[in-house]
């Protein structure tokens, strides 16, 4: 094996004490917050410290047993994520569990923020909920990525493409986040994660924006890279060491998936174009994960008042029975399935098979 480079060249991104106090203020614009001037002096102080220092992860516990490394520290939170994403596992496998249907409105429009009218997508998304609640032992988990727009605290960090490096680096969990040296906390995906992970079917319910998925919607997609092929066992590259990666992928990595074998329905709309284009590379990435298509009726790409106006596009839905009507089609095509793959009669025809180059 050839000896291993790990390129460098990037520009230096460390700022200066004045420019770090700058934008740490920024979150203190109200005037209300001059009267705590002294606590802000105080906590900036303490910030600067730990961005200076880099503590990127500043409270960790010996990894233990079932690591490489089981004398090794990894950080507390990243344990608590894989603690969370093994028991929602457990559950699922369960077969006398209910069997969880993930609903994910992929909408930022929210009547709680800005737009000041709720989405169409959520209106299709409780559509779906109907059809799933209708069945019996099934029970439903709605992830609203509106929230990332509308609620305190919610945000969805991007993917810092750690895989380009080293398959191994990508680590199952995400490890990049939280990093507190440098104020990248309250990362959704600790909590969406597990949900992935604990249902039997998932149904995204999306709009266009622009030809692509919403922002927030791509967000989660590419934070879930390490859902297809991540390691789990972040001692093995101790921690995040480029070349260490590096080595374990060239002798071999099996690119395990960890949520495959789960099913899925897609739902799509627009009002102008991109439908098709967005329906596409939603089934072409649920698949490539692994997730198993829940038929023809499962995938649908509908317009919506097509080159209608805004302000009436919601009169549009209501008088389109039959996107309403395809929506609950699509729903229960996936509860289908899910039935048939907790009875064991709905297979992946290429599971087990080994792809000649894993990706």
């Amino acid at each position: 094996m050839s000896r291993v480079e790990v390129r460098k060249g990037m520009p230096d991104v460390q700022l200066d004490r004045a420019e770090f106090e700058r934008r740490f203020r920024d979150r203190f614009f109200d005037p209300a917050f001059a009267r705590n001037e002294d606590a802000i002096k105080a906590i900036i102080d303490t910030a600067w410290d730990g961005y200076d220092v880099y503590r990127k992860n500043p409270v960790k516990r010996v990894a233990g047993e079932g690591y490489a490394k089981p004398d090794a520290e990894l950080p507390v939170e990243w344990l608590a994520t894989k603690a969370a994403i093994e028991a929602a596992e457990a559950r699922q496998k369960n077969p006398k569990s209910p069997s969880r249907i993930l609903l994910i409105n992929g909408s930022m429009r929210s009547d709680q923020s800005c737009p000041g009218e709720m989405s169409k997508t959520w209106r299709l998304l409780k559509l779906a909920e109907e059809v799933v609640h209708a069945a019996t032992g099934f029970e439903t988990e709605i992830l609203d990525l509106s929230l990332l727009t509308s609620q305190y605290g919610r945000v969805i960090h991007p993917c810092k493409a750690c895989v380009s490096t080293a398959m191994p680096l990508c680590h199952w969990p995400c490890s990049c986040y939280p990093n507190f040296a440098i104020g990248q906390t309250s990362d959704w995906m600790a909590d969406i994660y597990p949900m992935w992970a604990a249902a039997h079917g998932v149904m995204i319910v999306t709009p266009v924006n622009w030809y692509q998925a919403p922002a927030g919607l791509k967000a989660m997609i590419d934070r879930l890279v390490c859902a297809d092929g991540g390691n789990p066992d972040p001692t093995t590259t101790d921690g995040k060491d480029p070349a260490r990666a590096k080595e374990i992928e060239l002798k071999g990595w099996d690119y395990p998936r960890h949520l495959a074998g789960r099913a899925f329905s897609v739902v799509v709309h627009g009002d102008a174009a991109g439908v098709e284009t967005l329906r596409r590379i939603l089934t072409d990435w649920l698949e490539d994960i692994g997730l198993i298509a829940s038929g023809h009726k499962s995938h649908i790409g509908a317009y919506i008042g097509y080159l209608g106006t805004y302000a009436e596009s919601h009169k549009d839905l209501d008088k389109d029975k039959d996107v309403q009507a395809d929506v609950k089609t699509a729903a229960q095509a996936l509860v289908n399935a899910v039935k048939l793959l907790r009875a064991g009669k709905l297979m992946q025809p290429d599971a087990g098979l080994q792809e000649a180059r894993p990706k």
